[in-house]
């Protein structure tokens, strides 16, 4: 797997990236936790992958006060900036530096990724969820949500081009925004949103339904087989 692309002066700016470039991004925190809450017990354990930053650790945490979590990033740096996010709640957050692989063998109540599957490559893509399934007691829920739009042009042009502009401040320049452009087209693993779908059956997830549609972001709950 590639490195993380968090690292350097980025991680410090983090937190401010997000609530800019994703619609609904607290509300997609809030979603998340409801819909955990329908399986997770009030003492359950949940695991995070992708989880530098931390602030999704947060919302689940100040919302869950019985619940405790695994988080696995591969940025040190990241990681570091979760454990001052979660703050008081760090005794319920154990923090892992690494992938999937990395990540303890549960099993786990309910996993979450949020804003991670387009930063892995598509060869790794289905081996990922299938190690996220063998870590999940059956029936356990499990959302991801990361960039999803057709990959056919000239649809796939016309998504990149919207998700960078509305992702833009608005002191960004007209060359910064082709710089976005390409690296989006050439360094992010994205799918369309039925690839997403057939491949979370395919590593043996079942009920799969898309919950969060938000321009080009895309969020699903499916269950452990």
């Amino acid at each position: 797997m590639e490195p993380s692309p968090f690292s350097g002066p980025s991680v410090s700016t983090y937190a401010e990236g997000p609530p800019r470039q994703v619609p609904g991004f607290f509300d997609l925190h809030r979603m998340t936790t409801m819909l955990l809450t329908e399986r997770v017990p009030e003492n359950g354990r949940v695991l995070v992958l992708g989880a530098g930053g931390g602030l999704e650790l947060k919302a689940f945490a100040e919302s869950q006060p019985g619940w405790s979590f695994d988080a696995v990033d591969p940025s040190a740096p990241m990681l570091q900036l979760a454990e001052q996010m979660v703050g008081r709640h760090s005794g319920r957050v154990r923090l892992h530096e690494g992938y999937i692989d990395d990540a303890p063998q549960g099993p786990f109540d309910a996993a979450t990724s949020l804003l991670t599957f387009h930063f892995i490559p598509r060869n790794e893509r289905l081996e990922t969820l299938k190690q996220l399934h063998r870590r999940l007691k059956p029936g356990a829920p499990l959302v991801v949500a990361h960039i999803s739009f057709p990959q056919t042009e000239p649809e796939r042009s016309v998504w990149i081009a919207r998700h960078v502009a509305f992702g833009a401040r608005s002191d960004t320049s007209p060359a910064q925004m082709e710089s976005s452009r390409q690296a989006i087209a050439s360094r992010l693993s994205i799918l369309a949103p039925e690839e997403e779908e057939a491949m979370l059956q395919e590593a043996g997830f079942s009920d799969v339904n898309l919950f969060y549609a938000g321009f080009s972001f895309k969020g699903w709950l499916s269950y452990a087989s």
